[in-house]
């Protein structure tokens, strides 16, 4: 195997799809794969990102993340989870093996990665075989602000903080007589 062709599926809620065939030396890194996706879809990429290992139902496995996030775990360094280190043979394990590209984890865009061909050639530097479809903008996705969310300030503006007191409306059981009632008997 020299030239691995994979597909690039951007997940999106348009009902445009796009997607780009990338073909990338089996000998290369995740790193150089993420910047090839990244340049065909027209992202930045200065956000954090993590591949994850999937399977036929697009289940997250092993993750290989853009920096080291172990914080001296040993338990993580077989094989390698960074993917400057991460060779992308390496985590082959199907002929058809499919990765999940999770982009920043705010607007969470999530690429569906399937590997679709072999090639003889063995390409310098990962290339875009096909692109089919726009990209929606990269800054296109709402970012949940703490401005946003919901908070009791302000919602009570009928309150009157003089009537703490007075629990009940004016009206509230006057048709009841409660003389015989002693609370203290239980």
């Amino acid at each position: 195997m020299a030239g691995l062709k994979f597909r690039v599926l951007l997940d999106s809620e348009s009902k445009n799809e796009a997607f780009r065939d990338i073909l990338i030396s089996d000998t290369d890194n995740f790193e150089s794969f993420y910047k090839a996706i990244m340049s065909s879809f027209r992202f930045k990429g200065d956000q954090m990102a993590s591949f994850y290992v999937s399977n036929d139902a697009w289940d997250k496995g092993h993750e290989i993340s853009l920096m080291d996030m172990s914080y001296d775990d040993d338990s993580i360094d077989s094989p390698s989870a960074v993917m400057k280190e991460a060779i992308i043979k390496d985590f082959l394990e199907e002929p058809d093996q499919k990765f999940i590209l999770v982009y920043d984890f705010m607007r969470m865009w999530i690429f569906l990665i399937e590997l679709i061909g072999y090639e003889k050639e063995n390409p310098v530097a990962p290339e875009v075989l096909m692109a089919v479809g726009m990209a929606p903008p990269e800054d296109s996705r709402l970012v949940a602000d703490s401005d946003e969310l919901i908070t009791d300030e302000g919602d009570d503006e009928d309150y009157d903080d003089d009537d703490d007191d007075d629990d009940f409306s004016e009206d509230y059981g006057t048709d009841e007589d409660f003389s015989g009632y002693d609370q203290y008997d239980y």
